[in-house]
């Protein structure tokens, strides 16, 4: 039977964030995904128009409730977790995440704790950004922030490489847990370049890619959805971070040479490495 993933995002009808970019690596990779939506927009903020709601938490509540029914927390191999709209809704995944977890201790939680970005600052409310610092992230396995979200959650903005090896407890992560720091701009990282850095309790690697002169919508979240896709093959935490990027550069450079504010799934080479990959 294939690894089942729980992901719990944002969903677009037009574009690629949130579910709408996680799913497809996750399904390419042989994976079966039970996507649960916490907004429902017919595109980002970015166009002159978004149509759609957050959800209510009464139907929120009723998807978690009908995917314990079916058994899908005892069978998920992984659980992944992005934006969240509403506290209530942040707060009942807080607590779907927890009793997952309780009758399935072999799950592995990834929090990409969506709370902003260096350009436009927090852009959650401030009370669900503290159900992830308070809530979600001490049940996290995975957590995967930017810079910004690593400064606002740990109290201590990232300056050197040496404020990486204490994030983990000034995050309150668990012993185990692993963090991955994106888009990271360090005093020794090369020129014209960003770093994505894997602070596991055994080691810390540095994965340095070239920085693109764009910023998009979805790239957090195509990221996460191609770590578990390469976990869900058994790839090692490092190669997963180095193939993400591989095609993280090949979906950001795909959006630009169409025009897009979002990360895009069409270029050819980026689809054939999902389905070639070991």
């Amino acid at each position: 039977m294939p690894p089942l993933v729980i992901s719990i995002q944002s969903q677009v009808v037009f574009g690629h964030v949130g579910n709408s970019a996680a799913v497809f690596p996750m399904l390419a990779a042989g994976m079966e995904v039970a996507p649960i939506p916490t907004v429902l927009f017919s595109n980002t903020p970015t166009y002159p128009t978004r149509r759609g709601t957050a959800l209510p938490p009464e139907m929120f509540a009723d998807l978690l409730l009908g995917a314990e029914e079916r058994g899908l927390p005892e069978r998920a191999a992984y659980i992944v977790t992005g934006y969240f709209g509403s506290l209530e809704v942040a707060k009942l995944t807080a607590g779907f995440v927890r009793r997952a977890k309780a009758v399935n201790p072999a799950l592995r939680y990834l929090c990409d704790p969506v709370i902003g970005d260096e350009a436009p600052g927090r852009y959650v409310p401030e009370p669900i950004a503290e159900v992830i610092r308070d809530d979600l992230l001490p049940l996290a396995d995975i957590v995967t922030p930017n810079p910004f979200e690593l400064g606002w959650l740990s109290g201590q903005p990232l300056t050197r490489p040496e404020d990486l090896q204490r994030m983990p407890g000034r995050l309150r992560l668990n012993p185990g847990a692993v963090l991955i720091a994106t888009g990271c701009r360090l005093p020794d990282t090369a020129p014209g370049h960003i770093e994505t850095v894997v602070v596991a309790p055994e080691a810390i690697s540095r994965h340095p890619v070239r920085k693109l002169p764009v910023a998009l919508g979805g790239t957090g979240d195509l990221f996460a959805g191609l770590i578990v896709a390469a976990m869900g093959r058994n790839t090692p935490l490092p190669a997963a971070v180095d193939a993400a990027q591989a095609q993280m550069t090949r979906a950001i450079l795909e959006a630009q040479r169409l025009g897009r504010t979002e990360v895009a799934l069409s270029d050819p080479a980026f689809r054939a490495a999902l389905l070639d990959a070991p």
